[in-house]
């Protein structure tokens, strides 16, 4: 891939977007991981104003010094990037004070973290309004259009997707072009929805390099009953299938039930 003719079209299109649209700018939420450090350095890249906002909801002080770090390290190089921090972990509070509590802890524990990102959309979406910004999102190809790996109506509810044709090595490869921060560079990939350190990896069951595989697997079609593939090359083939089976519904438009014309006539 030749990482610099590639960041120089991601940030044409992104330029070119906003100016076709009127918009002036854009607000990138900034988690502290490689997606939304490459996002807003790109969108930075336009020229155009870029808001970076970090919305903390009990999050890891890892997590945050990283997003902070590299806000710092974008406006230092970019005078049309700032920062807004939106501490939502108050709000998160009262809403789960708000709700039942279940008997099913785990149902619950995933319900929440998807009400995080939720959160966090409608906070974007306050700043989009506010100043005629577009909500640039932060997924990559294997999380969007391979396994599903997003929130509906949370990550997954943004205006573009300047890197969703980008798998995760490549996000890394442009990174490195970018000059990302080292600690960026080096985190485990992790959505920072549950209050703890588990990564993506330990979410999924695999790695980004070994989806990448199954996602390439499966794109052109080659039938794994051909190949020698090891133990692990079943499981994670068959982890591929799942999650994606599973979330199909997020990667689909939303169902519309058409009505026969006789019965409107």
């Amino acid at each position: 891939m030749n990482t610099r003719r590639v960041i120089d079209h991601i940030t044409e299109w992104l330029r070119s977007y906003c100016e076709r649209h009127g918009q002036q700018g854009f607000v990138v939420g900034v988690s502290g991981g490689i997606d939304s450090a490459v996002t807003s350095t790109l969108c930075a890249r336009t020229g155009l104003a870029t808001l970076c906002v970090e919305m903390p909801i009990h999050q890891a002080s890892t997590q945050v010094a990283r997003a902070q770090e590299h806000i710092s390290w974008l406006m230092q190089r970019h005078p049309n990037a700032r920062m807004e921090v939106v501490q939502l972990t108050p709000v998160f509070d009262q809403m789960m004070a708000a709700l039942p509590a279940v008997e099913d802890k785990a149902a619950m524990e995933l319900a929440l973290a998807n009400t995080r990102a939720r959160l966090r959309m409608a906070t974007l979406y306050y700043f989009a309004g506010l100043l005629r910004y577009v909500v640039a999102g932060t997924g990559n190809k294997v999380e969007d259009f391979g396994i599903g790996f997003f929130t509906k109506y949370g990550d997954g509810g943004v205006d573009l997707s300047p890197i969703a044709d980008l798998t995760k090595t490549e996000v890394y490869a442009i990174a490195r072009d970018l000059g990302i921060i080292d600690s960026i560079m080096q985190a485990k990939p992790t959505d920072g929805l549950w209050g703890d350190d588990r990564s993506d990896e330990d979410q999924i069951g695999a790695s980004y390099p070994e989806l990448e595989w199954a996602m390439d697997i499966r794109e052109r079609g080659i039938d794994p009953a051909k190949l020698d593939l090891s133990a692990r090359q079943q499981e994670v083939l068959a982890i591929f299938d799942r999650r994606k089976a599973a979330n199909r519904h997020k990667m689909e438009p939303i169902p519309v039930c058409v009505i026969p014309p006789e019965l409107k006539g």
